[in-house]
């Protein structure tokens, strides 16, 4: 199968499972084909699928990521001792584990096309992801705390685990409470990862984004919990800090010379 006939094959039974959308028409133009199958990944529901549309979507995907290119730790230059820093789309890293600013549902962003981190994730790991995190919280009974991780696959992204961590909502005045929760979920995250072998691990800029916490302190945080943590367990798990936009990047220059 060529990456036409995937994505016919994936918009088709995407919209056949899903009465509302049955007689929608697929556009002839492959961009919006793209964005019409990830809009319809973004807003389904965790639920079972068949096999061979496992195996299409798998293929499918994983030739999206090849087509972006992937970046490997091994091609990076340290900042500072064993940390990182990484201007780029972190879906297309290859470490041990990377972080995904999720929400209290752990399910992932249900806006089709929204351009969060955790829409990102889900979308290019596939459905599988939603379902994974969908029996993990079943099992857990309630809303995940702020503060705490849970590890699931990567599935199709080219690390090997991504982490969930919610961090604190910002509205207002920025508190003590929301510091310790911040660095809470850094250590947490650090902490998992460990527990499951990791060697590497890569943070998004957790909170900063439409939960609201000011992003120069957000990033202070960040970084003197990962030193502290790495001091005080004297691990040698190597840290990457990720972001995309310029501004995230010039903050954390001037924390990592």
């Amino acid at each position: 199968m060529e990456q036409a006939e995937r994505r016919a094959f994936l918009l088709s039974e995407l919209l056949r499972e899903e009465p509302r959308y049955r007689y929608t028409a697929v556009p002839e133009e492959e961009q919006e084909q793209r964005r019409l199958l990830r809009s319809l990944m973004n807003v389904r529901l965790p639920r079972p699928v068949s096999p061979e549309f496992l195996r299409v979507q798998d293929a499918y995907l994983q030739e999206v990521t090849r087509e972006k290119g992937v970046t490997r730790l091994e091609d990076l230059t340290p900042a500072e001792g064993e940390l990182y820093l990484w201007q780029g789309d972190i879906t297309t890293l290859a470490c041990d584990a990377i972080v995904n600013a999720a929400n209290s549902q752990m399910l992932g962003c249900f806006r089709p096309l929204h351009n969060c981190i955790d829409n990102c994730i889900h979308t290019y790991a596939g459905v599988q992801l939603r379902l994974r995190c969908a029996e993990l919280m079943h099992a857990q009974g309630h809303e995940e705390p702020t503060g705490r991780a849970k590890i699931t696959p990567a599935y199709n992204l080219p690390s090997r685990f991504v982490l969930h961590t919610v961090g604190p909502i910002v509205e207002g005045r920025l508190t003590r409470r929301h510091r310790d929760l911040l660095a809470s979920s850094y250590r947490a995250c650090l902490t998992l990862a460990e527990e499951n072998g990791c060697e590497s691990i890569a943070f998004c800029c957790i909170s900063t984004g439409v939960f609201g916490f000011p992003k120069k302190e957000a990033a202070k945080i960040a970084v003197e919990t990962v030193k502290a943590y790495k001091a005080e367990k004297e691990s040698p798990i190597r840290v990457i800090f990720n972001v995309f936009g310029d501004e995230d990047l010039a903050i954390y220059r001037r924390l990592l010379p």
